[in-house]
C-alpha cells in the first residue's frame, strides 16, 4: 500500500467509524429550547467520539495494512 493509498483508507475508515459512533449517548432533552431542533441532542460527547474514532479507525487501518502487506488476498 503506498502513502496516497494509505491515507485515503485511514480517511475512509475515519468518516465510517464516526458515523457509526455517532448515535451512541445521543439522547434529546425532555425540553428542548423554542427555535431548537427537537431530535438535536443535548450533549453529543463529540470530543470523546473524535477520540474514539481516531483510536479506532488506527487500529483497523493497521489490521487493513497488515492484510494487504501479507498478500492474505491477492487480485
Amino acid at each position: 500500500m503506498g502513502i496516497v493509498s494509505g491515507i485515503v483508507v485511514y480517511i475512509l475508515l475515519w468518516w465510517w467509524v464516526l458515523f457509526m459512533l455517532l448515535p451512541i449517548k445521543a439522547s434529546a432533552p425532555d425540553n428542548p429550547d423554542i427555535g431548537h431542533a427537537t431530535s438535536a441532542p443535548k450533549n453529543p460527547y463529540i470530543f470523546y467520539k473524535f477520540f474514539a474514532t481516531t483510536i479506532i479507525s488506527s487500529l483497523l487501518w493497521i489490521l487493513t495494512y497488515y492484510i494487504i502487506s501479507n498478500d492474505f488476498f491477492t487480485l
